[in-house]
């Protein structure tokens, strides 16, 4: 990224809004709670003199609602977090993780680049349950024309989204959902990337009837890449948009594991 580009993008670029809305029944993960939304004040409970009155809402969420960011404390690997800190001590004390909660995450403002895996194949979307792997995400970037480097966000298109009306489709309860492999997160590791993204529940592929999630573990215990899932990659992929200013900002919710997000992309 140079300071060339950068000026660039800011004074000419577009902004793509890569965040889901949130609402009652969306899809979600069924490991995490559902997000629920009410109004606790309405207009006209209470109205001050001058015609005043005001609304709030109260809502219930995970970290893990909606488009969101997987912190270093989500995923353990035989009870030992990234940097070798022991999960058990981690979440002792009642308030979340001790050292790495969602408060700790700085802004991921980076190069972002789309690989566009369901356009590589010509396809709207991958079918549930089919995989990624490193060599296709080589092969993608070989395509697009663009290099994957070190602290560089990659976000991958599946197509999946396309399904987001429907969530049991979308969470592949049936199908499973596709996503990447076990190589393919070796091969984001390997260049030391930042972050990384799908536009599915699960960032890795899933199937019924195997509950492993060995990607989670290679990125983000084994490595220390956060993970974003239910991330809107359409627009970007309509308009051939491969390389671009990526920002997300997590809340500093303390002792989280993850965080909802609003991601953007300037291009």
């Amino acid at each position: 990224m140079t300071r060339a580009w950068l000026d660039a993008v800011l004074r000419e670029g577009r902004v793509y809004d890569l965040g889901q809305p949130l609402f009652p029944g969306m899809p979600g993960h069924p490991n995490h709670p559902p997000y629920l939304f009410t109004l606790a004040r309405r207009h006209g409970d209470l109205e001050r003199p001058g015609g005043y009155s005001s609304a709030n809402e109260l809502i219930v969420l995970s970290g893990h609602t909606g488009t969101h960011l997987d912190g270093l404390g989500h995923i353990a690997e035989h009870g030992v977090l990234h940097g070798g800190r022991a999960a058990a001590e981690e979440q002792r004390g009642g308030r979340g993780l001790r050292t790495v909660g969602m408060e700790t995450v700085p802004p991921l403002v980076a190069r972002g680049v789309l690989l566009d895996v369901a356009g590589f194949r010509g396809i709207a979307a991958l079918p549930g349950g089919e995989p990624i792997t490193g060599g296709e995400l080589a092969a993608v970037a070989e395509r697009q024309g663009v290099a994957v480097r070190p602290g560089d966000v990659v976000l991958i298109r599946t197509g999946w989204i396309r399904h987001w009306d429907d969530p049991a489709a979308y969470r592949g309860d049936t199908t499973g959902c596709p996503g990447p492999d076990a190589s393919a997160a070796e091969w984001l590791a390997e260049r030391q990337i930042r972050a990384t993204g799908t536009d599915t529940i699960p960032y890795e592929v899933t199937r019924p009837d195997d509950p492993a999630m060995p990607v989670h573990l290679i990125l983000i215990a084994r490595h220390g890449i956060h993970i974003m899932e239910m991330v809107n990659l359409e627009a970007l992929a309509r308009d051939r948009v491969h390389e671009f200013l990526f920002i997300a900002l997590p809340l500093k919710l303390v002792g989280a594991t993850g965080s909802p997000i609003r991601p953007i992309a300037i291009a």
